[in-house]
């Protein structure tokens, strides 16, 4: 069993859903999305880190709110960058000496499930890199000016996911290798590993794997969460689990 470090993503101004509260913040059936997100790493043997990245000005409303808790769960809050590159380049300084794979997840993609999680990590065990990914089903056209251009043949075409798993030293490496000054257009790290010529496998999931991106997104992952079961702890899990967030 490798030792794993969890890369928590919720430091994004998440500007397409609006509002005062960052999407990572929304109440997604009765707990934050990131809480969710984070409860899925906290409750595995093989996680022996977790670093939640966080927006500055959010710093003093979750210490007060979820820190007690988080600290419960050994999550080690940093804050974030200006870019997901920059935020994640922050937490690898972060790691521990014993980590060999790093999981790197949106705090927004709050139902994601544990067995897609295994499946991802033991992926990467064995080829070094791994992510979700789901088969694209829609019809996709390719845009210019307001004008369709191409209806684009979506055959073999895959919308990548998180968590994205990756071995320790491929991940630094990939991230030296990058042109910093492209940074922004970074939109997961996948591509990072993929410039380096090292081959990402992937591990296929259906689109309940959802991204809360915009206000209605939430009401559909909570929907999403209620056909699933309650998932049962293993151990102790103490008399007021139910309540701790």
């Amino acid at each position: 069993m490798s030792n794993v470090a969890a890369i928590i993503c919720a430091a994004g101004p998440g500007k397409r859903f609006g509002g005062k509260r960052h999407k990572q913040f929304v109440d997604i059936g009765g707990r934050a999305a990131f809480l969710r997100s984070v409860e899925l790493f906290s409750n595995r043997e093989d996680v022996k880190q977790i670093l939640l990245a966080i927006p500055q000005e959010d710093e003093e409303i979750v210490k007060i709110r979820y820190g007690a808790n988080l600290s419960l769960f050994n999550v080690k809050l940093l804050i974030g960058g200006a870019t997901r590159f920059e935020t994640v380049n922050k937490a690898i300084q972060l790691l521990k000496d014993d980590i060999e794979l790093v999981a790197i997840h949106d705090a927004a993609r709050c139902c994601v499930t544990a067995k897609w999680v295994d499946e991802v990590i033991k992926a990467a065990a064995k080829t070094g890199a791994a992510i979700l990914a789901c088969p694209v089903t829609a019809t996709l056209k390719e845009v210019k000016n307001g004008v369709i251009v191409k209806t684009v043949d979506r055959a073999g075409l895959y919308e990548a996911q998180t968590p994205q798993v990756f071995e320790v030293a491929l991940l630094k490496k990939s991230r030296e290798n990058a042109d910093k000054a492209n940074s922004e257009k970074i939109t997961d790290d996948s591509q990072l590993v993929e410039a380096l010529g090292h081959k990402v496998s992937i591990v296929e999931t259906d689109s309940s794997n959802i991204k809360v991106t915009y206000p209605a997104d939430a009401a559909i992952a909570e929907a999403i969460l209620k056909t699933r079961p309650d998932p049962k702890k293993d151990g102790y899990i103490g008399p007021f689990y139910e309540a701790q967030w």
